[in-house]
Protein backbone atom coordinates (compact mmCIF):
# COMPACT_ATOMS: atom_id res chain seq x y z
CA UNK A 1 0.00 0.00 0.00
CA UNK A 2 2.82 2.32 0.47
CA UNK A 3 4.34 4.51 -2.90
CA UNK A 4 7.11 3.01 -4.33
CA UNK A 5 8.71 6.22 -4.63
CA UNK A 6 9.02 6.88 -0.51
CA UNK A 7 12.01 5.21 1.55
CA UNK A 8 10.55 4.41 4.68
CA UNK A 9 11.92 5.56 7.60
CA UNK A 10 10.46 6.08 10.95
CA UNK A 11 11.98 9.40 12.56
CA UNK A 12 11.20 12.18 15.64
CA UNK A 13 7.79 11.72 15.21
CA UNK A 14 7.40 10.96 11.63
CA UNK A 15 6.55 7.38 10.62
CA UNK A 16 6.18 6.43 6.73
CA UNK A 17 6.52 2.64 6.72
CA UNK A 18 3.77 -0.36 6.92
CA UNK A 19 2.55 -0.19 10.30
CA UNK A 20 3.12 1.82 13.58
CA UNK A 21 6.12 1.27 16.07
CA UNK A 22 3.26 -0.23 18.60
CA UNK A 23 -0.14 -0.05 19.06
CA UNK A 24 -2.60 1.17 21.52
CA UNK A 25 -6.16 0.24 20.68
CA UNK A 26 -7.82 0.62 23.63
CA UNK A 27 -6.77 4.30 25.11
CA UNK A 28 -10.02 5.71 25.94
CA UNK A 29 -11.24 2.59 28.10
CA UNK A 30 -9.72 3.82 31.54
CA UNK A 31 -10.96 7.60 30.55
CA UNK A 32 -13.81 8.69 32.49
CA UNK A 33 -17.66 8.23 31.30
CA UNK A 34 -18.48 11.79 32.34
CA UNK A 35 -15.74 13.37 30.04
CA UNK A 36 -17.19 15.33 26.76
CA UNK A 37 -15.67 14.73 23.57
CA UNK A 38 -14.73 18.20 23.61
CA UNK A 39 -12.71 17.90 26.51
CA UNK A 40 -9.88 15.15 25.25
CA UNK A 41 -6.34 15.33 23.56
CA UNK A 42 -7.38 13.11 20.16
CA UNK A 43 -4.94 12.11 17.75
CA UNK A 44 -5.83 11.92 14.17
CA UNK A 45 -5.16 11.62 10.51
CA UNK A 46 -5.76 13.87 7.48
CA UNK A 47 -6.41 12.71 4.34
CA UNK A 48 -6.42 9.35 6.32
CA UNK A 49 -6.97 7.26 3.21
CA UNK A 50 -5.15 8.92 0.87
CA UNK A 51 -2.50 5.97 -0.08
CA UNK A 52 -1.88 6.59 -3.91
CA UNK A 53 -0.60 9.25 -6.37
CA UNK A 54 2.61 9.18 -5.04
CA UNK A 55 4.81 12.18 -3.31
CA UNK A 56 2.42 14.95 -4.28
CA UNK A 57 -0.62 13.24 -2.82
CA UNK A 58 0.25 10.39 -0.51
CA UNK A 59 -0.29 11.14 3.29
CA UNK A 60 -0.67 8.09 5.25
CA UNK A 61 0.89 4.57 4.83
CA UNK A 62 -0.74 2.45 7.64
CA UNK A 63 -4.19 0.77 6.26
CA UNK A 64 -7.17 2.11 8.47
CA UNK A 65 -6.81 -0.77 10.75
CA UNK A 66 -3.62 -0.04 11.96
CA UNK A 67 -4.02 3.69 12.22
CA UNK A 68 -7.04 2.55 14.90
CA UNK A 69 -5.31 0.42 16.91
CA UNK A 70 -2.13 2.38 16.85
CA UNK A 71 -4.00 5.07 18.70
CA UNK A 72 -5.64 7.07 16.02
CA UNK A 73 -9.53 8.20 16.46
CA UNK A 74 -10.17 11.06 14.38
CA UNK A 75 -10.49 9.99 10.66
CA UNK A 76 -10.71 12.29 7.71
CA UNK A 77 -12.55 10.90 5.19
CA UNK A 78 -12.86 12.11 1.94
CA UNK A 79 -15.94 10.64 -1.15
CA UNK A 80 -16.67 11.26 -4.31
CA UNK A 81 -20.56 10.77 -5.21
CA UNK A 82 -20.36 8.78 -8.39
CA UNK A 83 -23.82 7.67 -9.38
CA UNK A 84 -24.68 7.55 -5.33
CA UNK A 85 -21.70 5.20 -5.07
CA UNK A 86 -19.16 6.80 -2.36
CA UNK A 87 -15.30 6.17 -3.52
CA UNK A 88 -12.56 7.70 -1.90
CA UNK A 89 -10.39 10.54 -3.25
CA UNK A 90 -7.82 12.76 -2.54
CA UNK A 91 -8.59 15.41 -5.37
CA UNK A 92 -9.13 13.93 -8.27
CA UNK A 93 -7.29 10.47 -7.21
CA UNK A 94 -8.64 7.58 -6.44
CA UNK A 95 -7.60 6.03 -3.08
CA UNK A 96 -8.75 2.39 -4.76
CA UNK A 97 -11.44 2.44 -2.32
CA UNK A 98 -14.87 3.28 -1.37
CA UNK A 99 -16.93 4.46 1.72
CA UNK A 100 -17.86 0.41 2.49
CA UNK A 101 -14.51 -0.57 3.22
CA UNK A 102 -14.08 2.81 5.68
CA UNK A 103 -17.36 1.46 7.43
CA UNK A 104 -16.63 -1.99 7.80
CA UNK A 105 -13.06 -1.24 9.43
CA UNK A 106 -14.40 0.80 11.88
CA UNK A 107 -17.16 -0.89 12.58
CA UNK A 108 -15.08 -3.87 12.96
CA UNK A 109 -12.59 -2.21 15.38
CA UNK A 110 -15.45 -0.62 17.58
CA UNK A 111 -16.86 -4.51 17.62
CA UNK A 112 -13.39 -5.45 19.24
CA UNK A 113 -13.21 -2.43 21.20
CA UNK A 114 -16.64 -1.55 22.51
CA UNK A 115 -15.09 1.12 24.97
CA UNK A 116 -13.26 3.10 22.42
CA UNK A 117 -15.13 5.97 19.94
CA UNK A 118 -14.12 7.22 16.46
CA UNK A 119 -14.87 10.57 15.28
CA UNK A 120 -14.99 10.57 11.20
CA UNK A 121 -15.34 13.76 9.23
CA UNK A 122 -16.84 12.96 5.97
CA UNK A 123 -16.34 15.77 3.06
CA UNK A 124 -17.30 15.58 -0.24
CA UNK A 125 -14.31 15.56 -2.63
CA UNK A 126 -13.72 15.73 -6.69
CA UNK A 127 -17.85 16.42 -7.13
CA UNK A 128 -20.15 18.87 -6.20
CA UNK A 129 -23.09 17.58 -6.39
CA UNK A 130 -24.24 18.81 -2.72
CA UNK A 131 -26.39 15.59 -2.85
CA UNK A 132 -24.05 12.97 -0.79
CA UNK A 133 -26.06 12.95 2.71
CA UNK A 134 -28.65 10.33 1.58
CA UNK A 135 -26.05 7.74 0.08
CA UNK A 136 -23.92 8.16 2.94
CA UNK A 137 -26.85 7.45 5.52
CA UNK A 138 -27.58 4.42 3.22
CA UNK A 139 -23.88 3.32 3.32
CA UNK A 140 -23.65 3.78 7.32
CA UNK A 141 -27.17 1.59 7.08
CA UNK A 142 -26.01 -1.23 4.80
CA UNK A 143 -22.30 -1.25 5.82
CA UNK A 144 -22.43 -0.61 9.21
CA UNK A 145 -24.86 -0.90 12.18
CA UNK A 146 -26.92 2.87 12.43
CA UNK A 147 -27.12 1.89 16.10
CA UNK A 148 -23.37 2.35 16.50
CA UNK A 149 -23.83 5.82 14.94
CA UNK A 150 -23.75 9.19 16.98
CA UNK A 151 -27.23 10.87 15.69
CA UNK A 152 -27.28 13.71 16.99
CA UNK A 153 -25.88 17.45 16.81
CA UNK A 154 -24.40 17.93 20.11
CA UNK A 155 -21.17 16.87 21.50
CA UNK A 156 -21.45 13.54 23.69
CA UNK A 157 -19.94 12.89 26.95
CA UNK A 158 -17.37 9.56 26.08
CA UNK A 159 -19.69 7.27 27.95
CA UNK A 160 -22.75 8.49 25.35
CA UNK A 161 -20.12 7.54 22.63
CA UNK A 162 -18.80 4.26 23.54
CA UNK A 163 -18.62 1.86 21.07
CA UNK A 164 -19.97 4.93 18.56
CA UNK A 165 -18.90 5.99 15.14
CA UNK A 166 -19.35 10.11 15.12
CA UNK A 167 -20.14 12.01 12.24
CA UNK A 168 -18.67 14.93 11.94
CA UNK A 169 -20.87 16.37 8.44
CA UNK A 170 -18.79 18.30 6.42
CA UNK A 171 -21.50 18.49 3.39
CA UNK A 172 -24.95 20.16 2.20
CA UNK A 173 -28.29 18.03 3.48
CA UNK A 174 -30.32 17.22 6.52
CA UNK A 175 -28.51 18.16 9.62
CA UNK A 176 -28.59 14.49 11.51
CA UNK A 177 -24.70 14.76 13.10
CA UNK A 178 -22.62 17.13 14.80
CA UNK A 179 -21.92 19.62 12.07
CA UNK A 180 -18.21 20.23 11.22
CA UNK A 181 -18.04 24.07 10.55
CA UNK A 182 -19.45 23.94 14.76
CA UNK A 183 -16.23 23.08 15.41
CA UNK A 184 -12.89 25.67 15.76
CA UNK A 185 -10.50 24.50 13.19
CA UNK A 186 -6.81 25.32 12.05
CA UNK A 187 -6.13 24.01 8.69
CA UNK A 188 -3.84 26.13 6.81
CA UNK A 189 -2.51 23.79 4.33
CA UNK A 190 -1.35 25.33 1.72
CA UNK A 191 2.35 25.37 1.77
CA UNK A 192 3.47 26.46 -1.58
CA UNK A 193 7.52 25.62 -0.81
CA UNK A 194 9.44 24.46 1.81
CA UNK A 195 10.68 27.90 2.82
CA UNK A 196 6.66 28.34 4.31
CA UNK A 197 7.20 25.34 7.09
CA UNK A 198 7.75 28.07 9.91
CA UNK A 199 4.68 29.76 8.90
CA UNK A 200 2.41 26.67 9.04
CA UNK A 201 4.28 25.47 12.08
CA UNK A 202 3.25 29.13 13.61
CA UNK A 203 -0.28 28.26 12.66
CA UNK A 204 -0.38 25.07 14.59
CA UNK A 205 1.40 26.13 17.50
CA UNK A 206 -0.87 28.98 17.43
CA UNK A 207 -3.81 26.95 17.53
CA UNK A 208 -2.78 24.42 20.26
CA UNK A 209 -2.61 27.51 22.44
CA UNK A 210 -5.80 28.68 21.49
CA UNK A 211 -6.97 24.75 22.10
CA UNK A 212 -5.21 24.28 25.37
CA UNK A 213 -7.39 27.35 26.92
CA UNK A 214 -10.31 27.39 24.94
CA UNK A 215 -14.03 26.88 25.76
CA UNK A 216 -14.27 23.31 26.76
CA UNK A 217 -17.57 22.62 24.95
CA UNK A 218 -15.99 23.13 21.73
CA UNK A 219 -14.07 20.83 19.97
CA UNK A 220 -11.00 22.56 18.68
CA UNK A 221 -9.19 20.57 15.43
CA UNK A 222 -5.86 21.61 14.18
CA UNK A 223 -4.26 20.01 11.13
CA UNK A 224 -0.66 19.73 11.54
CA UNK A 225 -0.53 18.40 8.03
CA UNK A 226 -0.28 20.59 4.70
CA UNK A 227 1.52 20.46 1.11
CA UNK A 228 2.10 22.63 -2.16
CA UNK A 229 3.76 21.88 -5.79
CA UNK A 230 6.98 22.63 -4.28
CA UNK A 231 6.42 20.85 -0.62
CA UNK A 232 5.14 17.84 -0.71
CA UNK A 233 2.91 15.98 2.03
CA UNK A 234 5.93 13.94 3.59
CA UNK A 235 8.37 16.52 3.48
CA UNK A 236 6.37 18.71 5.52
CA UNK A 237 5.41 16.30 8.02
CA UNK A 238 9.09 14.98 8.13
CA UNK A 239 9.44 18.90 9.14
CA UNK A 240 6.40 19.31 11.23
CA UNK A 241 5.92 16.54 13.28
CA UNK A 242 8.75 16.50 15.23
CA UNK A 243 8.03 20.28 16.13
CA UNK A 244 4.67 19.61 17.54
CA UNK A 245 6.68 16.10 19.09
CA UNK A 246 9.01 18.69 20.95
CA UNK A 247 5.69 21.35 21.66
CA UNK A 248 3.47 18.53 22.96
CA UNK A 249 6.85 17.00 25.22
CA UNK A 250 7.32 20.02 26.87
CA UNK A 251 3.93 20.58 28.43
CA UNK A 252 4.22 16.96 29.50
CA UNK A 253 2.22 16.76 32.73
CA UNK A 254 0.10 19.63 32.50
CA UNK A 255 -3.69 19.23 32.71
CA UNK A 256 -4.60 20.72 29.50
CA UNK A 257 -5.86 18.95 26.01
CA UNK A 258 -5.53 20.02 22.69
CA UNK A 259 -8.68 18.69 20.85
CA UNK A 260 -8.16 16.97 17.42
CA UNK A 261 -4.56 16.87 15.86
CA UNK A 262 -4.76 15.72 12.57
CA UNK A 263 -1.31 14.24 11.23
CA UNK A 264 0.11 13.08 7.90
CA UNK A 265 2.60 10.32 8.79
CA UNK A 266 2.86 10.46 12.81
CA UNK A 267 4.75 8.03 14.36
CA UNK A 268 3.56 6.07 17.25
CA UNK A 269 5.39 8.23 20.12
CA UNK A 270 3.32 11.33 18.80
CA UNK A 271 0.23 9.34 18.84
CA UNK A 272 1.17 8.36 22.74
CA UNK A 273 2.45 11.36 23.50
CA UNK A 274 -1.49 13.57 22.68
CA UNK A 275 -3.08 10.71 24.03
CA UNK A 276 -1.22 10.95 27.65
CA UNK A 277 -2.95 14.69 27.96
CA UNK A 278 -6.40 12.96 28.69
Amino acid sequence: MTATCQVATKENGFDNTAAPQFLIPDWMAEISDNVFLSDLSIPGTHNTMSFYGGNLVQCQTWPIDQQLKGGIRFLDIRVRNANNNLTIHHGPIYQRADFSKVIRETMKFLNEHPRETILMRVKEEFSETNNIHVPVVNFLKQYGNWSAMWINRTIPLLGQARGKLVILQDYAGDAIFIQYNTLNIADKWKVPTMMHINSKWQNVHEHLNMAAVGIRNTIFLTYSSGAGVAAYPNAVAMQINPRLLEYLQLRHGQNVRFGMIAMDFPSSMLIKTIIEFN
